[in-house]
């Protein structure tokens, strides 16, 4: 539901955190060769393999900082980190890492096919200026985990740097500041790298400052939504704090780790797409197809869609098709059947019964009507263990077939919507999270491109 114009929140009325530029560091090419061979994913999304793979394209490569590799040895935790830290001063000090003679924003285009389209998405890294969650114009849309800000906060302690971007969404409908910033970049040769899946990533840095603050007074009035790195913001704010605690209780309004490097996107962006992220549940009782619709015929309308787990693709495509948030297609190994779930007038009822202190909007979620309702009400699965999350459907029946890492045995599979760009816009703006894994937003932002220093230098 598109809240009438009268119940919207005035964008105005708000001050979009300051952008400031900043002397970023990048690779030195002429040290490292090529910037694809350098390059890596973020940190969370790369398992051991990968984290191989790129150790061994280069003794250069970013990962060797953003997820350095354990050691024999490492009987302290903090090792890796300090391992990360001294060779982020050396390759400093051996000019492999440089910083910009001037401070600048980086125009950052990411190009990529999916679904038989190619699309460009475009943006610009930058510092934002910290606000705490709930505390200001900047809103989170998941949830975070102690265990993933304590790494992230060692890793910026040990080497005094943004590693990688946040990445946030504001409305621009004319995508006005981003415009200014192609007209300046036009014509201009970028620095280019493939990575590991194929996207070509474009970065531009532009140095002209009454361009840059002509960009900032287009995006001040604006909220911003972040979009990915929650982990990585609230890191941002708790190394801010340690460093003024230390300081004596305050920093300079100019001080960098007032700041944490951010990656800035139109929320209107003609390349920006927000893919599914599917769920395949472990841990959980085996039940067929008919207990299944038993227990949730009373809430949903509940019909056969296929046998076997290949179907995945053809009820992933009616679920495309009805292009709604309530749509969902449920697999019971048990029987090897598909079930298409859809709500119905009851589901709202019960939505409210069951997340009755959350917004509407919230309760509308495709993700909230699984995990909340079906998942633990409905099917009594509550305090299951984290389902296994994938995003293609090659993904979901290789897991169903056992083909996945580890030979997990599946005996649910959950087929669902992604939350939209709105979605994320309506809840954050109630100051609500959403479940986990709500949005997938294709391609990852690189890591290595540039990195933000925060000692001052």
């Amino acid at each position: 539901m598109v809240l009438p114009s009268s119940q919207r929140p005035l964008f105005g009325q708000q001050v979009m955190p300051k952008i400031q530029a900043f002397r970023g560091i990048r690779y030195n090419l002429a040290q490292v060769g090529s910037l694809s061979d350098v390059v890596a994913p973020p940190y969370d999304v790369v398992d051991g393999a990968l984290q191989k793979q790129l150790y061994d394209n280069s003794p250069f490569n970013f990962i060797r900082l953003e997820l350095t590799r354990q050691e024999a040895g490492d009987a302290d935790p903090q090792a890796v980190y300090e391992r990360a830290a001294t060779l982020f001063r050396q390759w400093l000090r051996e000019q492999v890492l440089q910083h910009e003679p001037d401070p600048a924003v980086y125009v950052y285009h990411q190009i990529f096919d999916y679904d038989g389209r190619t699309y460009t998405r475009r943006g610009f890294m930058t510092r934002v200026k910290l606000v705490r969650f709930g505390e200001g114009n900047i809103y989170p849309h998941e949830q975070t985990h102690a265990k993933a800000k304590d790494d992230r906060l060692r890793l910026t302690r040990a080497c005094q740097a943004n590693m990688s971007q946040i990445y946030g969404l504001y409305p621009d409908p004319s995508n006005s500041a981003q415009n200014l910033l192609e007209a300046h970049i036009a014509g201009q040769a970028a620095l280019e790298a493939v990575d590991h899946l194929g996207v070509t990533h474009r970065l531009w840095p532009v140095t002209d400052q009454a361009l840059i603050q002509q960009v900032a007074g287009l995006v001040e009035d604006k909220p911003m939504f972040v979009a990915d790195g929650h982990h990585r913001y609230e890191t941002a704010c708790n190394y801010r704090d340690e460093l003024a605690q230390a300081a004596g209780g305050t920093l300079p309004d100019d001080h960098p780790a007032q700041f944490v490097l951010t990656m800035v996107m139109s929320m209107d962006d003609p390349g920006l797409i927000v893919l599914p992220t599917h769920r395949l549940f472990h841990g959980c009782a085996s039940i067929d197809s008919a207990e299944l619709t038993s227990r949730l015929q009373d809430w949903f309308d509940c019909e056969p869609a296929g046998e076997g787990p290949s179907a995945a693709h053809a009820v992933w495509k009616q679920i495309e098709e009805l292009d709604d948030q309530g749509v969902f297609g449920l697999f019971t190994a048990k029987d090897q059947r598909w079930t298409l779930v859809t709500a119905n007038d009851s589901t709202a009822a019960k939505m409210l019964e069951v997340a009755g202190d959350q917004s509407e909007d919230w309760r509308s979620l495709g993700v909230a009507m699984l995990h909340q309702l079906i998942v633990d009400e409905l099917l009594g699965m509550k305090g299951h263990p984290k389902p296994n999350y994938v995003h293609l459907i090659d993904e979901v029946v290789a897991g169903l077939e056992g083909r996945l890492e580890g030979d997990q045995q599946y005996p649910i599979a959950a087929l669902v919507m992604p939350a939209t760009v709105e979605d994320i816009r309506r809840v954050s703006l109630h100051k609500e999270r959403m479940p986990a894994k709500s949005t997938y937003f294709y391609p990852k932002l690189l890591s290595g491109l540039v990195v933000n220093p925060l000692d001052g230098n």
